[in-house]
């Protein structure tokens, strides 16, 4: 019987070979195939048919994925309850899948912040700054080796929404005026009341990074890293493309003192992905991060077990 990691690995092979077909199949690239090597445009049809074809067959295999992945997933994440951080390009569509994905998998959802522009932007730094040192619940301390904005911002939000046993470690008064501090500074965004206690965090961003990004994805990094210290329980995940350039994957990858803290899943747009993410998480809530997907760094397209 095929198992589902080895279907996936098949679909990584029908991604690369589709790649090529649309590589090949483009008609500027077709056309200095041709006058390169003499390659007719009878040819570069059948490239195109050979392309269409294995886009079915990519349809097929996601369709698989998604038909057994409620079996797949049944229990996973039973008693976990989660924390989602979405970045401002994260896509509403990617977020909503990965929601019913931890949803499917016995998750309880705790809330959802959302990271702002002006918050990556990072251009009002000292503001910032004593905002978090007012913010900090009676009783806790952020890590005193967390000096740039991304890793306090993180420190301090994991301090008031995640905890390793599952009871808070600040009082309800401390994480509602600290929330609501950052929110009127316009560093994150979240519904009244909505809000709980989760023991993981899952860190969602979108797309490669722009070269004109500057340190945002470093930015993200810490923070999603930073959060998921709190707990030992953490994932990023990005869509096709994000482990790529200065993105937050990108980032956490190149880093060992960041991977080693928080997951991440590079393909959370693919249906593969949004599996990998319930698995990779549930690694994690039994102190086992892994790099996952199918761009650089990644170390295996889904955990094996």
């Amino acid at each position: 019987m095929i198992s589902l990691r080895q279907h996936a690995i098949s679909i990584v092979a029908i991604f690369l070979a589709l790649t090529l077909g649309l590589f090949l199949g483009s008609g500027f690239i077709g056309d200095k195939v041709n006058s390169a090597t003499g390659t007719s445009r009878d040819r570069i049809g059948d490239l195109e048919a050979q392309r269409d074809k294995l886009n079915t067959q990519v349809n097929a295999g996601n369709s698989f994925v998604a038909a057994v992945s409620p079996q797949l997933l049944a229990g996973k994440l039973a008693g976990s309850s989660v924390i989602v951080v979405t970045a401002p390009n994260a896509a509403d569509g990617d977020v909503a899948a990965v929601k019913e994905a931890l949803t499917a998998a016995g998750a309880k959802f705790s809330g959802q912040i959302g990271l702002t522009d002006q918050l990556l932007g990072d251009q009002s730094a000292e503001k910032l700054r004593t905002i978090i040192d007012q913010s900090i619940p009676a009783g806790a301390s952020l890590r005193p080796e967390l000096t740039d904005s991304g890793g306090r911002v993180g420190d301090l939000l994991g301090t008031l929404t995640l905890s390793a046993t599952g009871v808070a470690t600040a009082s309800r008064n401390d994480v509602v005026n600290g929330l609501a501090a950052l929110r009127e500074g316009g560093y994150i965004t979240y519904t009244d009341n909505a809000v709980g206690t989760g023991r993981a965090v899952v860190v969602v961003t979108g797309d490669a990074y722009p070269t004109s990004s500057g340190a945002q994805g470093q930015l993200t990094a810490n923070l999603a890293a930073a959060m998921a210290r709190r707990t030992g329980a953490g994932i990023l995940l990005g869509r096709t493309g994000s482990a790529e350039g200065g993105s937050p994957i990108a980032v956490i990858r190149a880093d060992p003192s960041l991977r080693n803290e928080i997951s991440t899943v590079d393909n959370v747009d693919q249906q593969m992905g949004r599996v990998t993410t319930v698995l990779a998480l549930a690694g994690d809530l039994h102190g086992k991060p892994g790099a996952y997907g199918t761009g650089p760094g990644a170390r295996a397209i889904t955990p094996s077990s």
